[in-house]
């Protein structure tokens, strides 16, 4: 599940890990927010690093539908919902100067983008109301947003209403990225790859443990898409969640595809939008998000591409991808210093899947900071205080973070020498029919087993049997097998890893250990 944006992987220039280094500031994330941060204070002649644990782009920034908007779905009125008109206003005010701000650096830098008009529609004309109501918020904060009926998107299927806004952009998020990268180490900033953040010390200077060696600097800022150092206790304020995307070609003889920027509000959500590649213009389909963990990964993905094609004269179907997103309780994101941390440490996260917007805001709002600089939207965004609805909100997914965990655990304790199966949707063959008791899974299948008091994750991939630890790394949750990208994802907080145990993204720190 290769994104359209990695097709074919970008050749971006790094450098070589220096142990013992010092910096002015390291930024652990080389995705859009680590990468802007990086540059403002580049640009204000600090020494910088940026750790990325994979390669750059390979998090949500590769893997998004890139839509620079301000026209965000429902997001302005749950804002409202748990907080003041006042914080509402600073959001769109800050997302506004985060999207003149990566405008003005594509023209700079020639970075191809273009202007759509972006909708948020609903099929349902139950859902009008819900539009009517993000409507008056938006006005209120300054949008100049449009009631519309459905005729009017361009869509070819029935639309009940939506709203619209004209003049926003859409982008490709890897051409941005190799663009960022190649300005900072202009500058002197340093990229190192295959490079995890492991931990820090809170006091200045900072020492910093990578999965590579140690470094020393002033300030560390996490851009990691969740925190990954737990002394906040952001992962308690995090929902994460998966959706899918797909990328299609046209059929021969149809309508040209539909040129705005689409979201719907009803359930599953639609996103719809073009783009280019290898000369061909494509249709980009994403929705049927669900929590890490839980769902049907492998349903949700066909789900999606049978919509798709109820829906649009398609063709080939080119790339197919899924991406991460975390959303705050209060539906803002969270931007500023780490609590305990000693004030020098820094984080951004929680953008709700609009993180081209709000990524390069909280870019500008950590610099500012860092460098003394003052906007006024972010001082109010710094300020807020959760309401009540958050607060609940909060308790809420923390309850279901504690009945995943027993869950999990007495499911595993409870299984000896073959797991249960992901539920198969087709027809048992050979390849997929049960296993007796002891075998391993059938292709592309995982299972959580009990040796002794060990839960044990065991896949076969590939040809490959592999037999990890099923305990999250990070607080102990018991992992389920995700069989839509053949991975181990932890319904708690959203660590996932590879069939060998490698970690591929969320709060934890570690890979797993081998079974053996």
């Amino acid at each position: 599940m290769e994104s359209i944006w990695l097709d074919p992987k970008p050749g971006i220039p790094t450098d070589p890990f220096e142990p013992g280094a010092r910096f002015d500031t390291v930024v652990a994330g080389a995705g859009l927010t680590g990468l802007v941060t990086a540059l403002l204070l580049s640009r204000a002649g600090q020494r910088v690093a940026v750790l990325e644990s994979r390669f750059v782009g390979a998090g949500t920034s590769g893997n998004t539908t890139a839509k620079l908007s301000l026209l965000q779905g429902t997001t302005l009125q749950q804002i409202r919902k748990n907080s003041s008109a006042e914080v509402v206003r600073a959001y769109v005010e800050g997302n506004l100067e985060g999207q003149a701000w990566l405008r003005q650096y594509l023209a700079e830098h020639s970075v191809p983008h273009e202007s759509r008009d972006a909708f948020t529609y609903a099929v349902e004309a139950k859902h009008r109301d819900t539009l009517e109501q993000e409507a008056a918020v938006s006005h209120g904060a300054g949008l100049e947003v449009r009631m519309i009926e459905g005729p009017e998107t361009g869509l070819p299927f029935g639309v009940a209403a939506a709203l619209t806004l004209a003049g926003q952009t859409q982008i490709d998020p890897i051409a941005v990225i190799t663009a960022l990268c190649a300005d900072l180490r202009g500058r002197g900033a340093r990229i190192f790859e295959d490079t995890r953040l492991k931990d820090s010390t809170n006091s200045a200077p900072l020492e910093i443990a990578t999965s590579r060696g140690q470094l020393g600097a002033d300030t560390l800022i996490l851009a990691t898409g969740t925190p990954v150092l737990d002394r906040g206790g952001y992962f308690a304020k995090l929902e994460p969640s998966r959706s899918y995307v797909a990328a299609y070609t046209g059929s021969p003889g149809a309508s040209p595809f539909p040129q705005g920027m689409y979201l719907s509000i009803d359930f599953p959500s639609r996103s719809l939008r073009t783009a280019s590649h290898d000369g061909r213009e494509v249709l980009l389909v994403g929705g049927n998000g669900h929590p890490v963990g839980a769902g049907a990964p492998r349903e949700a993905a066909r789900d999606l591409d049978r919509w798709a094609r109820g829906h649009f004269s398609l063709g080939e179907r080119t790339h197919a991808w899924s991406a991460q997103d975390y959303r705050s309780v209060n539906s803002v994101p969270f931007v500023g210093t780490m609590p305990r941390s000693g004030g020098k440490i820094m984080v951004a996260t929680g953008y709700n899947k609009w993180g081209m917007t709000n990524s390069v805001a909280a870019a500008l709002r950590l610099s500012a900071s860092i460098l003394g600089g003052r906007m006024p939207w972010a001082e109010v965004l710094g300020h807020r205080v959760s309401g009540p609805k958050a607060l609940a909100e909060t308790g809420k997914f923390n309850a279901g973070v504690a009945r995943d965990l027993l869950s999990g655990w007495a499911h595993a304790l409870t299984e000896s020498g073959k797991g249960k199966e992901e539920r198969l949707e087709d027809p048992p063959t050979a390849e997929t029919a049960p296993r007796e008791k002891g075998d391993p899974p059938a292709p592309h299948r995982g299972s959580v087993v009990r040796e002794g008091l060990h839960p044990v994750a065991v896949s076969t991939v590939e040809g490959r049997t592999c037999r990890v630890s099923a305990v999250c790394t990070h607080l102990g949750g018991i992992l389920t097998w995700n069989d839509e990208e053949a991975s181990w994802d932890c319904p708690l907080h959203g660590s996932r890893f590879t069939p060998t145990g490698f970690l591929i993204e969320g709060p934890a720190t570690e890979d797993l250990k081998p079974a053996d």
